[in-house]
């Protein structure tokens, strides 16, 4: 009987599809890629060892030829398989760059004889599945080329120039096109932060009574209660504005020296004299108020708004659409369209028309078009899929997460085809004046020596007609005017200050980036795509550049170091606009406009010879990073003190700390930049460095205690008194610096301590104290791993028998930590999962789980104060990156290589010939097209 197979990325999407396609077809996965460049030496095949090249996995000297390895050979090796028993190969997987290029790796490895077809569909329906199977396409070379391009350029980016920040800032950072750009934009903002001064005034609300003139009747405006009550603040003294926020610039000075700036005794004497004086209605201004509604989702605007109003990451929010997808609930979402088909649309205006009423349906559907700087090959917006969608609430079988995201695509896709919300926003004066004496810079009293003439303004905006917003209502924090009811004062009229309140307030920085922000700036600027943000984000994030603080996006001072780094030396790596072109240059390679040879040229080798065309081989050669001073780059400037002298933030081998002339002290890691003052600055440096406890009679050396990065420790001499590191040992929960004993310091020195040997297989059992408390280690045999057990106390550290050690080494690992800690607490239920989310302590620190997966808690993450929400995000995370893939034993692996000599080189020929092979793949001419 005939067969065809179809290949697509993921098992769930392929179980989506085979429920669509009846027994003829075989729906399998390829995982993801099949292939890709190797990630590092020990995946470069023998053949290529010896290349100078190999590291980078491209060669630049022959036109940038990529060396491709197979990186999913069980599955490569099913696929085979199945593709020798069918009758023709479908291809389909996701239509973008990413997809085609998976596509055509599959082609090139699976090396098919029988028809190829590519088949594409941008949502998994019934409907839409059928259709590409009747209407497959051929594969688009020019997709692959561009997404080949950018990995190419990304690989040469990444990899020439993290070693320079390996050599000049820290180890295990990394660089990227994209990456590098986020921090920049976080550093900077925290600079603006850094430079901010705040500037305090005080400002006068005052809740008026409408007098009996007033007809009664309700009009757009400020909150009333019952009485017809509304408020008014304070905006004229005297023919002068009243200072607000704007009114001053970022160093706390005024932008204009007409303004009045109230302090506490001035607000407080003129509220006094406000109170109970009766105010004249002096203008009424009505205008009509209209709003739009949204354009569809795209995948910027989806992690935007989930992000502002369910509180999720980029990285929760991508998870929780892929699965919406795969599982044939909304269409694809990877995609910068706005469109809507014209099923989409006859769908939304029947839910309208049903739900809520042919009065909210426009005469036609709404067509939104959007000139999008860097436009990805889109094909619809992010909508329900199909024709038939089920209602919010609808969705209950793909967890929490999934659900509320549904809803909110429904709710905005359903909102972009309804009528305009209309109203009106009304804004009143009132003057009157204040019988006291102020001693404020005003103009000219208008009422007397001691009399002074105030202006209030109340406004607001009434929603008359709804409409989009019956179903899609502005976020919290959206820039929309509140509504408000004010009672209905003419010109002419009056009301009374029955109450007046002055208010201080001090100006606030710029606000920090939060997820959703730094994706808006982002796509603003045109840098990367909308769907690698959420990788890009959790990137910069999990190497330490950056960490969170509630929402917020705080970077490290590793972050401030490497991007001082780019911007002195790597300018146009992390330039804005030239960054952006990128993303233009891959268009016009997609396009077939440009050609990806002479690009990648011109970015690695330059086109010319003056400094700003020179290449990136050029940027990081030998003589070039000679030049970068790493003393100078890992500085940061806070200040300087009494006499002075400057003082410096630095980033060591060892994490951040503060520099004074000779004097250094660690810095916290919870200590966000801005946090960094002069004045905290010289606290810290303030704080003693050491205290002496005593004599060590092994080495006659001091024995100390000191503060420390992870708290104060103990120290048997220092650093610059031995050419070995000194020994260490952190203090234990209840000793301090200041009255730790020698004898306790002593003890805390002999470990780690060797309890005693497994008698079952020779293995020694060693107690250690670490960052996370108190642990136990059984070490590797060659038959057996390395376990590790958290012992109860920190006292059992000095205690612990070999019997007890036995005995806590056959319980669970999973029971490992205090009794507790394993117990754990319960923070609430994850919206995703529906299970219990507990926070337990584990051997590397605090974590959450569900049950099925763990996620530890980040810097800047406070176990005391852990909310549902942050902790349900970093399992969304961990969730989204999939189940851990078991590994055997690598003592086990070793011991498989005592074998004769001979074997061993015939072991070779093999190995020598697959990697020939992985070569050709790529050398031999390109395929025919399909």
């Amino acid at each position: 009987m005939p067969t065809s197979l179809v290949i697509v990325e993921s098992p769930a999407k392929a179980r989506t599809i085979s429920r669509f396609l009846g027994g003829d077809y075989i729906v399998e996965s390829s995982i993801g890629h099949i292939r890709d460049l190797p990630r590092n030496a020990s995946e470069v095949p023998a053949a290529y060892k010896s290349e100078s090249w190999a590291s980078l996995g491209v060669n630049p000297d022959d036109g940038f030829k990529p060396l491709y390895v197979v990186t999913a050979r069980d599955q490569v090796r099913r696929l085979r398989s199945l593709v020798r028993t069918a009758d023709q190969l479908y291809l389909a997987t996701d239509e973008d760059r990413e997809g085609e290029a998976i596509a055509w790796h599959l082609l090139e490895v699976l090396s098919p004889r029988i028809p190829v077809h590519r088949m594409v569909f941008h949502e998994i329906t019934a409907a839409a599945i059928r259709a590409a199977i009747e209407s497959p396409r051929e594969l688009d070379r020019r997709l692959v080329d561009a997404q080949e391009a950018r990995r190419i350029f990304d690989r040469l980016y990444g990899y020439e120039v993290s070693p320079v920040l390996w050599r000049k800032v820290a180890p295990r950072l990394s660089a990227g096109r994209v990456q590098s750009v986020a921090n920049r934009l976080i550093v900077e903002r925290e600079r603006e932060r850094m430079a901010f001064r705040a500037a305090q005034y005080w400002n006068i609300t005052a809740t008026l009574e409408p007098g009996a003139e007033s007809n009664g009747r309700s009009d757009a405006a400020v909150p009333t209660d019952v009485s017809g009550r509304f408020d008014a603040a304070l905006v004229e003294l005297d023919g002068s504005r009243v200072a607000t926020g704007r009114d001053f610039d970022r160093g706390g000075e005024l932008r204009s020296d007409g303004t009045v700036v109230l302090d506490a005794p001035a607000a407080t004497t003129l509220a006094e004299a406000m109170s109970g004086e009766r105010f004249a209605v002096i203008s009424r201004e009505s205008k009509p108020y209209r709003r739009r509604p949204a354009a569809p989702f795209i995948t910027s605007t989806l992690q935007q708004a989930a992000g502002a109003r369910l509180g999720f990451s980029a990285s929760r929010t991508m998870a929780a659409a892929q699965r919406l997808y795969e599982n044939g609930r909304i269409t694809y979402m990877r995609t910068d369209s706005t469109t809507l088909s014209d099923q989409a649309l006859d769908a939304a205006r029947i839910v309208i028309a049903n739900r809520y009423g042919a009065q909210n349906l426009p005469p036609k559907p709404r067509i939104y078009t959007r000139k999008v700087k860097n436009a990805q090959e889109a094909h619809e917006a992010i909508r329900p899929a199909g024709e038939n969608w089920p209602a919010p609430g609808g969705v209950t079988d793909l967890g929490g997460d999934a659900a509320r995201l549904y809803d909110l695509v429904w709710q905005r896709t359903v909102a972009s085809q309804m009528i305009d919300a209309t109203g009106e926003t009304v804004t009143i004066r009132l003057a009157g004046t204040a019988q006291c004496e102020l001693v404020v810079r005003v103009a000219e009293p208008r009422t007397g020596a001691d009399g002074h003439r105030v202006e209030l303004s109340a406004a607001g905006t009434v929603v008359r007609s709804p409409g989009f917003r019956l179903v899609y209502s502005p976020a919290a924090g959206a820039d929309e005017e509140p509504e408000r009811i004010l009672p209905d004062l003419d010109e002419g009229g009056s009301a009374t200050a029955v109450a007046v309140e002055p208010t201080e307030h001090s100006t606030i920085p710029p606000a920090r980036f939060t997820e959703a922000s730094l994706v808006r700036r982002l796509e603003e600027l045109g840098v990367g795509r909308p769907s690698t943000y959420a990788s890009i984000i959790e990137t910069i994030q999990s190497r330490g550049y950056v960490w969170k603080k509630g929402p917020s996006l705080v970077p490290a001072f590793t972050a401030f170091a490497t991007v001082g780094l780019m911007e002195q030396h790597f300018e146009r790596l992390v330039d804005y606009a030239l960054t952006a072109r990128m993303e233009e240059d891959l268009d016009e390679i997609a396009s077939g406009e440009r050609d990806a040879q002479p690009w990648l040229t011109d970015f690695y080798f330059g086109d010319g010879d003056d400094e700003n065309s020179r290449g990136l081989r050029y940027l990081v050669s030998d003589d070039r990073l000679a030049e970068i001073d790493p003393a100078e780059i890992n500085s940061i400037p806070i200040g300087v003190d009494a006499d002075g002298t400057e003082v410096v933030a630095r980033v060591g081998r060892f994490g951040p700390y503060l520099r004074r002339g000779d004097v250094t002290r660690p810095l916290p890691d919870d200590l966000a930049p801005d946090e960094l003052t002069i004045e905290r600055a010289l606290e810290l440096l303030a704080e003693p460095t050491e205290r002496i406890l005593g004599t060590d009679p092994e080495t006659g050396l001091d024995i100390i205690v000191r503060p420390g990065r992870y708290g104060p420790y103990v120290s048997v001499g220092r650093p610059d008194e031995t050419d070995e590191r000194p020994r260490t040992a952190s203090l234990l929960t209840g000793m301090t610096p200041e009255t730790v004993s020698l004898d306790e310091a002593t003890k805390l020195l002999s470990l780690p301590r060797t309890v005693g040997v497994d008698p079952a297989d020779g293995a020694e059992i060693v107690v250690r104290n670490g960052r996370y408390g108190a642990y136990l280690t059984k070490e590797a045999t060659s038959e057996t791993s390395a376990e590790n057990r958290s012992l109860e106390s920190e006292e059992q550290l000095f205690t612990l028998t070999l019997d007890e050690a036995l005995a806590l080494l056959a319980q669970p690992r999973r029971r490992r930590g205090q009794p507790a800690a394993s117990a754990g607490r319960e923070v609430g239920t994850d919206p995703d999962s529906g299970k219990p989310i507990v926070l337990r302590d584990g051997r590397f620190g605090p974590y959450v789980t569900d049950g099925e997966y763990n996620a530890s808690l980040r810097q800047g993450d406070e176990a005391d104060s852990l909310t549902v929400e942050r902790a349900a995000e970093l399992l969304a995370v961990r969730r989204a990156k999939g189940p851990v893939t078991k590994r055997s034993p690598r003592r086990k692996q070793a011991a498989k290589k005592k074998s004769p000599a001979k074997k061993s080189a015939a072991k070779k020929k093999s190995v020598r010939k697959k990697a020939s092979g992985t070569t050709a793949a790529r050398k031999k001419a390109p395929p025919k097209r399909v």
